[in-house]
Formats: structure tokens, sequence, C-alpha cells
């Protein structure tokens, strides 16, 4: 997902310190303690000018088309969202959110903890913003702040790499506490919220997905509900909920954070995008890799819908908001029946509109401008997400899926594999006559302007991984130029090179399972020299948003 992005983990052996010069913070991070009362946190200093690199967005669509039966269901969706966003805080942070909260005296200053659910900058490596706060946890809350890599590896315990668990220290001893059960009585209530949307869901198909997915928060066991969601096709209304991505597990890469997306689907857009899957299988076989690394055959009933999403909690909320999402990640359900595009139209424009757009003012060279088109970001962001469902998810050398051999390197590998492949299927499709919106030079210019939009979500996340590792990449193949003004060309050419080899490299390491290989990448490429500091400091001083943040929910909607 463009976080996911999710573009929130390319690689993660290497610390985040290493890739963002993050203040030090140990493998295993350090729980923030309750502040006493009477302690107030601060803003620190160095942070006084990150307090508006977020644009603020109100987050409506067009309800008009719906029922009094669908708008009641929305309200009651947006409720348990609410559920998702508060058992994400004490994912991230802990179970004292009200007690930081309101330990924070400056409006300002409580709306970024807000923002980044909890006292550390995530566009900025994770670096704790306030006083009197340590360093975050590699692992969050999902682990013992005592606990090291090696305790847990030499750990004898069945499930422990899951996704939907938590390790605790019972008596000394790591324990293994299921999420049902860690999260009970908040669980109980977001289930018996989706089983009453579902009374008031018009459509059928939808009606069984929420409450399956009901009784998937309370069992741990989401993998019928996946396939539930799989077939899905005619709901005007979304919803994307529970336990999903591994990114906040900056550890190991196991555990699932929850969050919620509520969406409402676009049938004009949604109809232009139809006839996309259906050429994955073709693509998959013509991949720049050896034949063993494109062995398995990608589903090609899955399918990409347009959105216009009216609420985000959760994960989804934190830092940098998600512009685009492909889902499931169950590997077996991928294998048997693709995998959902969900491209949020409204977000995504919001994003061109305040942030791409000035930025290729500033850093593309004139005679390219008008090469940045909506169109081609879209595309490209849309094609992003097809291309999760390319290449291989099973190791060819018995390691296990790719997702438990790479371990917290897995997101952000992915999250590269997606970006080049992307732009490997538009080039194919715009030759075949496919894509007829546009010429191959408005998709890489628009992509080169992405990367600068995107680099500056920092290192702490899979997305700032992957855009850092292709930057330096595509720097050394000579994809780009940079002029005395420090202005940035494609050379369409190497551009595409570089985009064959790049694929080629990604595809490679995942098939093997080179863990080694992936920290070896990103200690290499997943750098920002001077130059490029500078570039985007100019971003800063121009006053240009690093990302939006959103005014929503049922008041915002007139619900």
């Amino acid at each position: 997902m463009i976080k996911k992005h999710p573009l929130s983990a390319l690689i993660g052996a290497v610390s985040v310190c290493l890739l963002s010069a993050c203040q030090p913070a140990p493998e295993t991070g350090a729980v923030v303690s309750s502040p006493e009362p009477a302690e107030q946190h601060a803003l620190l200093p160095e942070f006084k000018d990150r307090l508006n690199i977020y644009k603020e967005v109100e987050l409506t669509a067009d309800l008009s088309h719906l029922s009094e039966n669908q708008k009641e269901m929305l309200a009651v969706l947006i409720d348990a969202s609410v559920i998702m966003d508060d058992l994400f805080w004490q994912q991230a942070y802990g179970p004292d959110k009200e007690a930081l909260i309101s330990a924070i005296k400056d409006e300002k200053v409580r709306k970024f903890a807000e923002i980044n659910y909890g006292p550390w900058d995530r566009l900025d490596g994770d670096k704790a913003f306030l006083s009197h706060v340590e360093a975050k946890s590699h692992g969050a809350q999902f682990y013992p702040a005592d606990m090291d890599k090696a305790e847990f590896e030499s750990w004898q315990q069945t499930g422990k790499d899951g996704l939907y668990s938590i390790v605790e220290r019972n008596n000394g001893e790591l324990t293994l506490t299921p999420y049902s059960e860690k999260y009970k009585v908040q669980l109980q209530r977001a289930a018996g919220l989706l089983k009453q949307a579902a009374l008031l869901a018009d459509n059928e198909e939808f009606a069984n997905y929420l409450n399956m997915r009901a009784e998937a928060l309370l069992s741990d066991d989401y993998q019928a509900s996946d396939f539930a969601w799989m077939d899905m096709k005619t709901n005007p209304i979304e919803l994307v909920y529970g336990p999903i991505e591994t990114y906040e597990d900056q550890l190991f890469g196991y555990r699932a954070a929850f969050e919620s997306y509520v969406l409402i689907k676009d049938l004009q857009w949604s109809e232009r995008l139809a006839k996309y899957a259906q050429f994955l299988p073709e693509l998959q076989r013509g991949l720049p890799v050896p034949e063993q690394y494109k062995q398995e055959t990608p589903g090609a009933n899955a399918d990409l819908n347009a959105y216009d999403v009216i609420y985000y909690a959760g994960h989804s909320n934190a830092g940098s908001k998600t512009i685009a999402i492909n889902l499931p990640n169950d590997e077996e359900v991928q294998l048997s029946k693709g995998t959902r595009r969900l491209q949020l139209k409204n977000a995504m424009r919001a994003k061109f509109d305040h942030i791409l757009v000035p930025i290729a003012e500033q850093l593309i060279v004139p005679e390219q401008r008008q090469n940045i088109t909506f169109n081609a970001f879209f595309a490209n962001t849309m094609f992003h997400e097809v291309a999760h469902g390319l290449g291989i998810k099973n190791t060819i050398n018995d390691k296990g899926t790719v997702r438990q051999a790479l371990k917290e390197h897995a997101s952000a590998l992915e999250e590269g594999k997606a970006d080049v492949l992307g732009l490997y299927m538009i080039q194919q499709l715009l030759e075949k006559g496919e894509i007829t919106e546009g010429v191959l030079q408005d998709y890489y210019t628009t992509f080169m302007a992405g990367i600068f939009r995107s680099v500056r979500f920092g290192a702490s996340s899979a997305h700032g991984k992957a855009n850092m590792v292709r930057f330096n990449y595509f720097k050394e193949q000579g994809a780009f130029s940079r002029n005395a003004q420090g202005q940035y060309s494609v050379d369409m050419a190497k551009m595409q090179n570089a985009v064959s080899n790049l694929s080629e490299l990604i595809l490679t390491l995942q098939g093997n399972g080179d863990y080694a290989g992936v920290a070896k990448l990103v200690a290499e490429k997943g750098i920002i020299d001077d130059a490029l500091q500078a570039d985007l400091d100019r971003l800063s001083e121009a006053n240009i948003p690093v990302d939006i943040t959103f005014t929503q929910g049922k008041k915002v909607l007139g619900l």
C-alpha cells in the first residue's frame, strides 16, 4: 500500500538512525514513562519549524446518492473506526495517551502529537520532539522494552512471529498474548458495531463481510473475512478495518497494527480502471528476471476501484496519509484471488494540488514541468498498488515466504518493488496502447517529482526508505541530472534502463530471501546526501507542506 504506503519499510536491518540521522535508540527502544501529573512536556527548540509541515484538509465526499440506511451505516462505521484509533494509540505509544496530551500546554504542539500518535516525529526518523521523552522503541508496544532480538530469536514459542499477538513479560519470562485477549473489551465493542452496521447494509456481500470481520476480531482468524472481502464487487460503501499493516513493528515487521478507512466508491473513475488487472499474468511473464523468480501466477480477477475516503483511523492516519491501498496481505488469499487496489482519489488530489505541483515548481526544470499531471500521478499511484501483485511471494530456496525471510526489511523492499514495477507496467501498457492518456515522459517526470515528495517522509517509514534507495540508485544510473540551479531533469532512455535493472535486483533479493543483501542495499543507498538535503530544505523554506492532515468525522459529513 502507498503508504503506503501506505510508499513504511525498504528495509530495516540497518537501524533507523543510520538512515535518517535520528537520535540514538537502542534496538529494543524504550517505552515512554507516564509523565508526572505536574510535569509539562515542552516542544524541543529544534522542532519549532516542524509544526506546520501538515496541510489541513477537510475530508468530505458527495453522499447525496446514498440511502438513509447507508448514511446511518456510515455513522456506525465511523464510531467503530474510533475504536481502531484508540487501539493503535496503545500499540504505538502505550495506554497513557490522555496523560501525554494533557501534559502538553501548547495547542499546536498537542495537535502535532495527535497527528504523530505520540511524541515522536514520524516524518523525521521518529525523533522525540518533546522534553522528558525517551527514544521510541523499534518494536513500539508489541514487545517488552527490555527484550532484545537475541532473546526473542532464542525463545522457543510456537507462533511467536504471528501477526495478531503481542509479546509480554510475565515473572521474567516472555509470554504471547493474542490481540483478542489483550484488547478484549474494545474488540467486543468494535465487533458489536460492525454487526450493527451489517443490519443497515443494503448490499448482501458487504453485510456478510462486516459480520465475518466482526467474528475475526474476536478469534484472531482473519483469512475467511479476507476471502469475503475479495468477493465484494458491487458495494458502494467500503470499509478497510482491523489489524492489517506491519510497518509499526520496526523490530521484526511481524505484528499488525489496527487501522480503518471508511470509503465511498467513485463509480465513474472505477469503470476507467477495471480493465487493467487482467494484464497481470501477461506482465508477470515479461518481468526482467530469470524464470524461477516469476514462477507464481498472480490472480487475474483482482479489481481496481477509485474511492473518496471519508474517515481515516489508527495506523492509516498516523503521520503521512495513505492515498492507495493494496490488500489483503495474506499470501494464500493473494495467490488464490489476487488483491484489491483502492485508489483514494480525494486524498490523492489534495496531495497533488498542495504538495506535488509546488515541489515541481521548485525542483523540476521548467521545460519538463508540463509533464507533471494529475492523470500521471493517479496512474503512478495506482500501478504501484497493482504491482504488489507481481513478482514472488515465496522464496525459491525454502526460506518460507518473502515476508518471513526478510523480517523487518520485507515491507520496505516490497514498497520499492511496487514503485519500480509500477513504472514497468505503465511502460508496457503504453506500448500496447492500453493506456491512452499522456506520454511516458509524463509518468517518469511526475514520478521524479513524487520521489521528492515521499523522501520528505523520512527514514522511519517503509515508503521513505524505499524512496531514498531508489533515488540514489537512479542517480548512479544517470536516470536524472541536476543543474546548477538545483533543478532536476529526467533522461528517458537511462530511466528505462534504471527501472529494469532495479526491478531485477529487488525481485532477486526477494526470491532469495536475502536478508543480508537487503541490509547492504539500504546501508549503501538509504542515505540523503548534502545536495539532496539542501534541495529538501528549499522546499521547507518555500513553506511547501510535507503531507496532509484531516478535519474529519460525522459532523464534517453532516451525519
